[in-house]
């Protein structure tokens, strides 16, 4: 929590200040940056204040299972181009996140917010946003979560009649159903590696069709919808049929999607395309994520995936081989305490690999690269994985807390 958010009633300051003094106390002992902690006794105190701080901010919320952290991160560069902006850009994207991060922007112009898939339609109604952003929907969590088919209903339900600029991904047919209750949506060709999730038709339950890039079900009709805005190659196509170059630092492919769609947001509050592309270039690593970093005389690329979508971007953007690459993953609660995801994510893709396993459940990964055919060795610490890779980048990826173990652990 930080900072003052001007005109608010004495009950509203009250809350701000004593959030504030609890993420202080929680940084003090070395629990992190306080932020939820802050959150949650700054609601506690005035269970209205999450409106309160949203009410002089343009407010653009960005959801989806993967890519939701980087994109937030995108919008916000590009929209500084127009003015002061406010945004939750660690990922603290429940209420008590976005609490604590609106609380430091009463200079802000924009609020640029990523929100957690199980909060977005109740953030939503507290914070009146101009333009929603939904880029993707696959397994996670399910544990927590719950099945992706459910959770585009609770989006079409909750986001109907919204006055918001919904931007959508047109290739998520889940994200199709969930938006197309909303009056105004922008539709973006933003591709969809991972398709697993979407082989039934969300309207009826009969089976997709699914011809090139295009989809279609062959029993109700609920089909693509024709996109204004499209990821081209290394272009993003805009609706006057325009194409602008991305030059990102960021790589792979999920993230030339995840800048066309933050093109697309960023020109519905008046950004041109040129502009907010060339802002993007400015992004070198999202907490964390992409950095490459010095430890124990080795170069280490970190990596983040939580799901088998994720994974499956992740693959195609690592070395190729013989690149040493170390897996590592976590159940704890922020990663859902369910690993049968493991089964489902294409790990034959690293074939040819020296790979090393750790984390907390490495011997379930280990079982699943066993039965994959492919060689690994488990290894006890981050520090014994290195030791043994041979020379060349490493690739370490990670699920969430896999992923925070390992950035306290080198340095970064």
């Amino acid at each position: 929590m930080a900072g003052n958010t001007g005109p608010l009633s004495p009950r509203a300051k009250l809350a701000v200040t004593a959030g504030k003094a609890a993420a202080a106390v929680s940084r003090a002992a070395g629990r992190g940056s306080g932020s939820v902690i802050g959150g949650k006794v700054a609601l506690k105190l005035d269970p209205d204040l999450l409106a309160r701080l949203a009410t002089h901010l343009d407010v653009v919320l960005v959801s989806a299972t993967n890519g939701k952290t980087t994109t937030t991160r995108l919008i916000a560069e590009a929209l500084r181009a127009s003015g002061p902006v406010v945004s939750n850009a660690l990922g603290a994207n429940m209420p008590a996140g976005i609490t604590s991060a609106l609380a430091g922007g009463s200079d802000a112009r924009y609020g640029v917010i990523e929100v957690d898939e199980k909060y977005l339609a109740g953030v939503a109604r507290d914070v009146s946003p101009k333009a929603i952003a939904l880029l993707n929907l696959s397994r996670d969590q399910l544990d927590r979560a719950a099945e992706t088919r459910m959770l585009a209903e609770k989006w079409r339900e909750g986001l109907a009649g919204t006055k918001a600029v919904v931007i959508a991904n047109a290739d998520d047919p889940l994200i199709v159903w969930a938006a197309s209750s909303s009056p105004n949506v922008v539709w973006v060709a933003a591709g969809q590696e991972w398709k697993d999730d979407a082989w039934s038709c969300p309207s009826c339950g009969g089976v997709m069709q699914r011809p090139g890039d295009d989809w279609f079900c062959g029993e109700c009709g609920f089909r693509r919808p024709t996109p204004s805005w499209a990821l081209s190659g290394d272009y993003v196509l805009d609706p006057h049929g325009s194409a602008w170059p991305i030059h990102l630092q960021l790589p792979g492919r999920a993230n030339k999607a995840n800048a066309t769609t933050s093109a697309a947001v960023a020109a519905t509050f008046g950004v041109p395309p040129q502009v907010a592309l060339e802002r993007m270039y400015q992004v070198q690593a999202v907490a964390g994520r992409f950095d490459v970093v010095t430890y124990m005389n080795r170069e280490i690329r970190l990596l983040l995936a939580k799901n088998p979508a994720g994974w499956l971007e992740t693959f195609s953007l690592i070395d190729g081989p013989p690149a040493p690459v170390i897996l590592s993953v976590n159940a704890r609660g922020a990663d859902g305490t369910d690993t049968s995801w493991l089964w489902d994510v294409d790990y034959p893709r690293l074939a040819g690999h020296p790979i090393f396993v750790i984390g907390d459940r490495k011997l379930d990964l280990a079982v699943r690269l066993e039965v994959a055919g492919l060689d690994f060795r488990v290894c006890e610490s981050v520090d014994e994985a290195v030791a043994a890779a041979p020379p060349g980048r490493i690739e370490l990826i990670a699920n969430y807390t896999a992923f925070q173990d390992v950035r306290r652990r080198v340095g970064n």
